[in-house]
């Protein structure tokens, strides 16, 4: 657990879970916003000192008693439309599946994924997004950007949340095609080879 800033009357005191300072924005902002920001991608045991926690690529599933050790909210950001494509790989499966692209910031509950919406929207890609790295990058992008529009909320504890409606949609990481050619593959040649594909087996 690292201690990246220290303030002495921080506007709040947060725990933030996965990626850490060089591979997010949003950590910089936290600070800039006169937070005490601690940081970890291990495993970790409640603490309810905190105000609220942060999960971004965080590899770690929290468990229900955690959840209520820690006493506050823990906000997690999801590069789906949620209840879509909860779980592993959501940017491949909205091509797949041909379900809403985006995505979402919402509660950590205890289920994957399952929690109430704070905030989401709707990603419409361009033309030259053309692979899935790419509408990744995209994806990132916008979920940090919905992070930061609505921090001055969270930090004010003026934000609001909706449970989720409709049955949507959850993958596993085993739950790829195993004849999938890769990240760096054009989004329609890949999707129309993996569902014809498919259909011989079917």
């Amino acid at each position: 657990m690292r201690c990246l800033s220290d303030v002495q009357h921080p506007k709040k005191k947060i725990l933030f879970l996965g990626y850490d300072e060089t591979q997010t924005s949003i950590i910089n902002a936290l600070v800039a916003s006169n937070c005490t920001v601690y940081h970890t991608d291990k495993k970790v045991d409640g603490d309810a000192s905190y105000d609220f926690v942060v999960s971004y690529g965080y590899r770690h599933i929290l468990t229900p008693d955690v959840i209520a050790a820690f006493s506050c909210p823990i906000f997690n950001l999801h590069i789906s439309y949620l209840p879509f494509n909860r779980g592993a790989h959501p940017n491949f499966w909205s091509f797949y599946e041909n379900t809403p692209s985006g995505v979402t910031l919402h509660l950590i509950d205890d289920d994957v994924d399952t929690g109430p919406i704070v905030a989401q929207r709707y990603v419409n890609f361009k033309k030259q997004d053309d692979t899935f790295v790419k509408t990744y990058a995209v994806l990132v992008t916008e979920i940090e950007s919905l992070f930061l529009d609505n921090l001055d909320s969270l930090l004010s504890d003026q934000w609001t949340s909706t449970r989720q409606s409709g049955d949507g949609s959850h993958h596993y990481v085993r739950d790829l095609p195993a004849n999938f050619s890769g990240w760096n593959s054009n989004i329609r040649q890949e999707i129309e080879k993996l569902q014809s594909e498919s259909l011989k087996y079917d």
